[in-house]
């Protein structure tokens, strides 16, 4: 908890550092890659870094990390923290390299700040950073025991043994280590970094969900996300998209090796519950769904499972069939799919499936009474159906959510 001192100092200065705490993250990256190049290049996600939203992410978890400590001194912000590390230990993040960033936030704070930072403001705020900072160290090495690996040894190389076209953007890579040895272990739900070298030099990390691990293998679903012209595909607001995506799609094929980690991710299938489980998703967000209703399916489950899907149109659905299979094989689960641009304008049934025109809505089914949901899906749907099982009376510890990208909802 933070000192005595500290709490009234950083009580007094957090209005100002909020205000300023997105121009602070700002000139920390600037500062960052300015003195090390090679993050930039291999390690942070530069289409993150170009349409700022890794910048508002790491503003968002200090101004809610500090105030959480003053609202809750007893505590600690474990769903913060928990994302975070999963996070870093998916990118082999080290202790060491907290200080690498001490050194520059810090900096970057003196120089936004100018003389509102005096010694006691700067001790106080040192306090802040380092009960994040120790806190997360703590974590990323529980979850390297965890796994079997030696700190930040996460990666190893992978051969990429089958691959299958889902939909016209979105293919499935089933990999297998070089060696011989068996994958890593994974739970439902979670994901796997995988790191490319792009043409223009730069080792790129992007993390996939994990669609179904079995005989040794892993298979990770990619979407493959369009992408400008140049030397940085760029996207419309300025960002390169999707040359991660883009590079596993055109130039990954089956045979090839591959860079990848170990399976992280905090938001996983409760497997020793027999709770009813409901699992809203949409768009590419369906993929964590798929790894939990395999797990589900293979042990014969008899849980009540409400499957629940929003997409654009019946032919960007990705695991579409594999979905109503999976459905099929659970005696108490239903499945019900929305569609901007359905194929009939009616709600109608199709296999598994009770289909609705238009965005999930709540109202169209029965939520199971005591569920545990997992959301998946851009921010704005995450918004909406969290919003919508909170009015139907799920109470917000049972609600659990997956972001791809920085977590702007933290």
């Amino acid at each position: 908890m933070l000192s005595a001192t500290a709490t009234e100092t950083v009580r007094a200065t957090l209005p100002a550092v909020g205000s300023a705490i997105e121009d602070i993250t700002a000139l920390f990256y600037d500062r960052l890659f300015y003195a090390h190049p090679e993050l930039l290049r291999d390690l942070f996600n530069r289409g993150n870094q170009a349409n700022g939203t890794q910048r508002q992410a790491l503003a968002g978890s200090i101004a809610a990390f500090a105030g959480f400590l003053l609202e809750h001194p007893e505590q600690r912000p474990d769903l913060l923290l928990s994302r975070i590390a999963h996070k870093h230990a998916s990118l082999g993040i080290r202790p060491e390299q907290y200080q690498v960033v001490h050194t520059h936030l810090f900096a970057a704070i003196a120089e936004v700040l100018g003389e509102a930072v005096t010694p006691e403001v700067a001790a106080a705020w040192d306090e802040v950073y380092w009960l994040m900072a120790n806190a997360l160290i703590a974590i990323e090495a529980g979850l390297y025991r965890q796994a079997g690996l030696p700190e930040g040894e996460v990666w190893r190389s992978y051969r990429v043994v089958g691959r299958e076209e889902e939909t016209g953007d979105v293919a499935v890579f089933t990999v297998a280590p070089v060696d011989g040895s068996p994958a890593p272990a994974s739970e439902p739900g979670q994901y796997l970094s995988v790191q490319v070298e792009l043409a223009n030099g730069a080792r790129q990390i992007r993390q996939y969900s994990i669609v179904g691990s079995r005989a040794g293998t892993l298979s990770f679903a990619v979407k493959r996300i369009p992408a400008g012209t140049g030397d940085v595909a760029h996207s419309a607001d300025g960002s390169p998209a999707g040359e991660v995506s883009g590079h596993l799609h055109a130039e990954v094929l089956e045979g090839a090796e591959l860079t990848a980690g170990t399976p992280f991710g905090p938001v996983v299938l409760d497997r020793e519950s027999d709770r009813p489980v409901l699992l809203a998703s949409a768009g590419i967000g369906i993929t964590p769904m798929v790894g939990m209703l395999e797990h589900l399916a293979e042990q014969g489950s008899d849980r009540r499972v409400a499957v629940l899907h929003a997409d654009r149109s019946p032919a960007a659905h990705a695991f579409r069939g594999r979905v109503d299979d999976l459905v099929g094989k659970l005696p108490q689960a239903t499945l019900d799919l929305w569609y901007e641009q359905p194929d009939q304008g009616d709600e109608h049934r199709d296999g598994q499936a009770a289909v609705h025109p238009g965005y999930l809505d709540l109202t169209a089914v029965t939520v199971p009474d005591q569920a545990v949901a997992y959301l998946c899906g851009p921010v704005p749907f995450l918004t909406s159906a969290r919003s919508q099982l909170l009015a139907a009376g799920v109470p917000a510890e049972s609600v659990h959510y997956e972001v791809f990208g920085p977590d702007l909802g933290l």
